[in-house]
């Protein structure tokens, strides 16, 4: 069984986001790693150099300073502190018994070994160095205070660290920017796409895409290109064949009409009138046909504007059904760019289902508001929208025995596409009763 998580859509900018920032974090890391790493060996060569230096220069003093002393001087001699200060290298000269000769002020002889080894060695966690002088009769070893190297490098670090982390929020800042900015031309393809639909079929813009993008949006235009070309093959074909069909039938419904006036027998005028209710429902579906190849067109609005109110009795004295329709209209202009065929169109179709689908001792209510919304009501039961839905579709016919075929709200859902609008079930006034409403902008 697939598993749905695998599948579920990610964001590239996250992705990007989150990659890019642990990217530049890992290689900080490694940048603070190896600056640890050349700080402490150049703080290690800092530090020795200076026990060197201190040992050196002792060793030379001290023994200048024993050798002026009086006989009764006592032999070990504490270095009075000149100043208070942090002493971080203490130092103690001792004979080759390891009597104490002189030590430095903050000295504690406690933490020298007792015999170290000449030059650097380490004892119970301590750095020490040690030269003698003299036969070894002189010994002076330079201890560096415990911790302080490592808090050197822990203070050189973080103050190295510190500009990093004060700039970091804008590192992360500046990378959301470039990779919105970046995608920004990925997302307004994916909308261009959106955009399209039956009735727009346009090429989106390819021209500011990026070099890796810029394939897809080739194969969307190509794409679009063969989806429009076998609509227009198809409405074409709808719009020819339904043209074509019209005056063969007219032709024969008019030979059929003119035959049943000349038939005397019952049972040949009961054939003849079979022939023309078949004629007359390839007439009506040929019209529908030629009507739903208009609305898929595209081409649903004018160049002129028109008060769509005028198209009402036109449309009523065709459908000889004045006495059932009331009709409630606005009393200023709806002045609108749809079609006026188109327009007709809609308001024939929906009217048409009132007609046929509602009780025929009800009226049909049919209003028109200023902003454009064309809303019929009748009476009869109420369709769910699971079942609005499949008649919408062509050729779909409801559990019903009016003539018709299958293409009204085919035809309305098509005009509602093309114009931008919608056209949906509405909650009736009546608890029996069916409105459909076609809402669409005016230009």
């Amino acid at each position: 069984m697939p598993d749905n998580a695998s599948n579920a859509p990610f964001s590239i900018r996250r992705r990007l986001v989150a990659g890019l920032g642990f990217t530049v974090f890992l290689c900080w890391l490694v940048a603070m790693a190896g600056s640890g790493l050349i700080i402490r060996q150049e703080i290690d060569e800092v530090f020795d150099s200076a026990m060197q230096e201190v040992v050196q220069r002792v060793l030379p003093l001290a023994y200048s300073d024993i050798l002026a002393r009086e006989a009764d001087d006592t032999i070990e001699q504490r270095l009075p502190e000149v100043g208070r200060h942090n002493e971080y290298i203490t130092y103690l000269a001792r004979d080759g018994s390891g009597q104490v000769l002189l030590m430095s002020h903050d000295a504690k002889p406690d933490l020298f070994p007792p015999k170290p080894a000449a030059g650097f060695s380490n004892w119970n966690g301590n750095r020490y160095y040690t030269e003698s002088a003299v036969s070894g009769s002189i010994v002076v070893t330079a201890l560096e205070k415990p911790g302080h190297r490592a808090s050197t490098v822990r203070q050189s670090l973080f103050m190295l660290a510190l500009p990093l982390l004060i700039l970091l929020p804008g590192v992360i800042g500046a990378t959301i920017w470039l990779v919105s900015r970046s995608i920004r031309p990925v997302q307004a393809l994916g909308q261009a796409i959106g955009a399209r639909g039956e009735g727009y079929l346009a090429p989106v813009s390819s021209g500011n895409l990026p070099e890796e993008i810029c394939p897809v949006g080739q194969a969307v235009n190509v794409l679009l290109d063969r989806l429009k070309r076998a609509l227009d093959t198809e409405r074409s074909l709808t719009a020819n064949a339904a043209h074509e069909l019209r005056t063969p039938v007219a032709g024969a419904l008019a030979q059929t009409q003119r035959l049943m006036a000349d038939l005397a027998d019952p049972a040949m005028h009961k054939r003849a009138t079979d022939i023309e209710a078949a004629l007359l429902r390839l007439s009506r579906l040929t019209e529908k046909l030629l009507q739903l190849a208009k609305a898929e067109g595209g081409n649903l609005r004018s160049e002129s504007e028109h008060d769509l109110r005028g198209v009402f009795p036109f449309v009523l004295d065709d459908l000889r059904a004045s006495d059932r329709v009331k009709l409630a209209l606005p009393a200023q202009p709806v002045v609108s760019n749809v079609d006026i065929d188109v327009f007709a169109i809609a308001l024939r179709n929906m009217l048409e289902n009132a007609l046929k689908h509602g009780p025929a001792n009800e009226p049909v209510l049919v209003t028109l508001v200023q902003d454009g919304a064309l809303s019929v009501a009748n009476g009869g039961p109420a369709l769910s929208p699971e079942e609005f839905q499949r008649l919408s579709a062509r050729f779909a016919r409801g559990a019903t025995t009016a003539d018709g075929a299958g293409l009204g709200l085919a035809i309305l859902t098509a005009i509602a596409k093309g114009l931008g609008g919608t056209l949906a079930l509405v909650p009736s006034e009546r608890a029996d009763g069916v409105e459909l409403r076609l809402a669409f902008p005016l230009r």
